[in-house]
């Protein structure tokens, strides 16, 4: 490929929308205010931003999601001014999501990758895997109106209740729904006690969603 054609073929595409895939793992935002995004996540900025990490669960958007489980958490930043940033998240494709007004979604917390500041912005868990998985317990519940930008290893999978999931493998669900965790016997007896299988994330209803992803994600343990 000559130089010249690997650079115009690269380069940021402009469509005028604030939150713009270059590819499906690696999002353009033209930020013209402010916006919140995965601390860690920039790649890349141009213009006069500035980054301000934030530390504390308190405050609403200006908070850290953070895990009771493992006691690690992922910390979110303000990014203000004008100009472009560049966000990525370990390869992860990126899905943008328009919330209406009223409009809400659960967000498992290490799948947030950014979102408009005038979404809400809510920090929920949910019960315990009695040790046995970190991931799925976290979430983060986020109200539109707004833009939200969040990750999934490979295409997503969107079902419908009733449904069980792997808690390490969803990503997110409806706001109307609330699951409740499982334990499986039988797959703990044929699988072994330290897979998160042994366990399930139960969705009951008719109406409804649930996004589950082709990988099973698991936060460190403390």
């Amino acid at each position: 490929m000559e130089l010249d054609d690997f650079v115009s073929r690269n380069e940021p595409g402009e469509t005028g929308k604030r939150f713009e895939l270059e590819n499906s793992k690696l999002l353009d935002i033209d930020v013209d205010g402010t916006i919140i995004a995965k601390a860690g996540s920039m790649i890349a900025y141009d213009g006069d931003l500035s980054f301000t990490g934030k530390s504390s669960a308190e405050g609403g958007l200006t908070g850290m999601i953070k895990s009771k489980v493992t006691s690690e958490g992922t910390p979110v930043m303000e990014v203000e001014g004008q100009g472009h940033v560049y966000l990525a998240d370990q390869e992860k494709k990126i899905q943008i999501l328009e919330l209406g007004a009223g409009e809400s979604i659960s967000v498992n917390g290490n799948d947030v990758l950014a979102f408009e500041d005038r979404v809400g912005y809510e920090i929920s868990t949910i019960g315990s895997l009695g040790g046995a998985s970190a991931a799925g317990l976290l979430n983060v519940f986020l109200t539109g109106p707004g833009t939200v930008a969040i990750t999934t290893h490979g295409d997503p999978l969107v079902l419908e209740p009733p449904v069980r999931t792997d808690p390490d493998a969803t990503v997110a669900w409806s706001s109307n729904l609330s699951p409740s965790l499982k334990a499986d016997r039988s797959l703990k007896d044929s699988i072994g006690q330290s897979s998160g299988e042994t366990y399930q994330m139960n969705f009951d209803g008719t109406e409804g969603f649930v996004v589950v992803q082709p990988f099973e994600e698991r936060s460190p343990q403390a």
